[in-house]
């Protein structure tokens, strides 16, 4: 089982490539010391919930989004449907 600092670790990479931001970009937006992100972002320690809210807000997600194992989501056929159809209509 993947502990709770390597989920949230891979969620906020995810967001920073889904985003374009590197962690100097976010550190200096959060105002966050550039070793304790590092530290999140490598699972060696686990953000406090108020940082985990910071990071939501600044990636416009819920925290459910950085904390949960987003490999466990299963999604119907309609909602891939609509989340490609949103992709697809994004890039023109």
């Amino acid at each position: 089982m993947i502990e709770n600092k390597e989920v949230m670790a891979k969620n906020i990479r995810k967001y920073m490539e889904i985003n374009g931001v590197n962690a100097t970009e976010i550190c200096n937006a959060l105002n966050f010391k550039h070793n304790t992100f590092s530290n999140w972002i490598n699972a060696k320690i686990y953000p406090r919930i108020d940082k985990i809210e910071m990071l939501a807000n600044f990636f416009g997600v819920s925290k459910a989004a950085l904390v949960e194992d987003s490999d466990n989501i299963v999604l119907s056929s309609k909602e891939e449907k609509l989340i490609v159809g949103y992709r697809e209509s994004d890039e023109t």
